[in-house]
């Protein structure tokens, strides 16, 4: 099943800028902005209301102030949740952001889903080795792949330990910005639905690992609609494909990545689904994520 009604989304209690991430996060923008914290919760509290006007399922975790946590608003990074009641933790680059893996967020979601089983990599982070979660990689969970493009945060090591532990195939390649920088996250510059795949090929420079990468999803029988360098920058690479209860599924972006869209992939999209956009341009300019990165799937058995 590669689409979900249940989501997971942590309301920060102090986001900012995090000057951790920042040195191998070049979506990142740096503001001296006082009222960042302030404006960044209204885009958040704007998005899940949209998202619940959909009949979506958003649990939302209040963070607490201590300890800090300026990425916390991006959970997708450390924790992901899989329909056999498997939950794994993930190594993160930035010592702060490890700070965000806290027993309190199990605790509140074992009260609704069933956890049968905790996988936890994060030891990889005493070797320098990271895998962020479904940031790093974006996962077909229909055809069990696991799409990953190598940085500092995405180790293949890791990438394959994770793969053998849940039984997915890792399909590995390098992804670089406009400066010719590694793209720190996969789910920046690809988004994996049922029937179709947004993907910034432009971004793949060796052309043998970009047609391998386009045989590998029109092999799983998606349409493939590209987006440039441009609007990758604009986010709208990180897109998630959910459903609401009822089963309508829906293509959920930031309003600056819908607006980057031309008419023609916007009917490209929503020949297959409805599109939800809302405003995050502060989270967007200051944490270097968006609105895929504020979501975590749950994929586990409800209670």
């Amino acid at each position: 099943m590669q689409t979900t009604s249940h989501i997971l989304m942590i309301r920060p209690a102090r986001f900012n800028f995090n000057a951790e991430t920042a040195v191998n996060n070049s979506f990142q923008n740096y503001s001296n902005d006082a009222s960042i914290p302030e404006k960044a919760l209204a885009e958040f509290d704007s998005f899940v209301k949209v998202l619940r006007e959909h009949a979506i399922d958003v649990t939302v975790i209040q963070d607490v102030e201590s300890p800090y946590t300026p990425d916390s608003i991006f959970p997708n990074n450390w924790i992901s949740f899989h329909a056999d009641g498997i939950v794994c933790l993930y190594p993160m680059f930035a010592e702060n952001r490890r700070l965000e893996r806290k027993p309190s967020v199990l605790d509140l979601l074992s009260e609704k889903f069933e956890i049968d089983n905790i996988l936890d990599f994060t030891g990889q982070e005493e070797r320098g080795l990271f895998l962020e979660g479904t940031g790093s990689m974006v996962l077909d969970r229909d055809n069990q792949l696991a799409y990953a493009c190598l940085s500092v945060r995405t180790d293949e090591n890791v990438l394959q330990q994770f793969c053998d532990e849940m039984g997915f195939q890792p399909v590995v390649f390098s992804a670089l910005d406009a400066d010719e920088f590694p793209i720190y996250h996969t789910n920046v510059m690809m988004c994996i639905a049922d029937q179709y795949a947004v993907i910034c090929l432009e971004s793949i420079p060796d052309l043998a690992e970009r047609t391998f990468i386009v045989d590998q999803i029109l092999a799983t029988d998606k349409k493939i609609i590209p987006i440039s360098i441009d609007q990758m920058n604009r986010f709208a690479g990180n897109m998630l494909q959910v459903e609401n209860g009822e089963g309508q599924k829906y293509l959920v972006m930031s309003t600056q990545a819908f607006k980057s869209l031309t008419e023609e992939q916007i009917e490209q999209i929503t020949a297959f689904n409805e599109i939800i956009h809302s405003d995050l341009s502060v989270i967007e300019a200051n944490g270097g994520g968006s609105a895929r990165c504020m979501m975590a799937e749950i994929f586990l058995p409800v209670k």
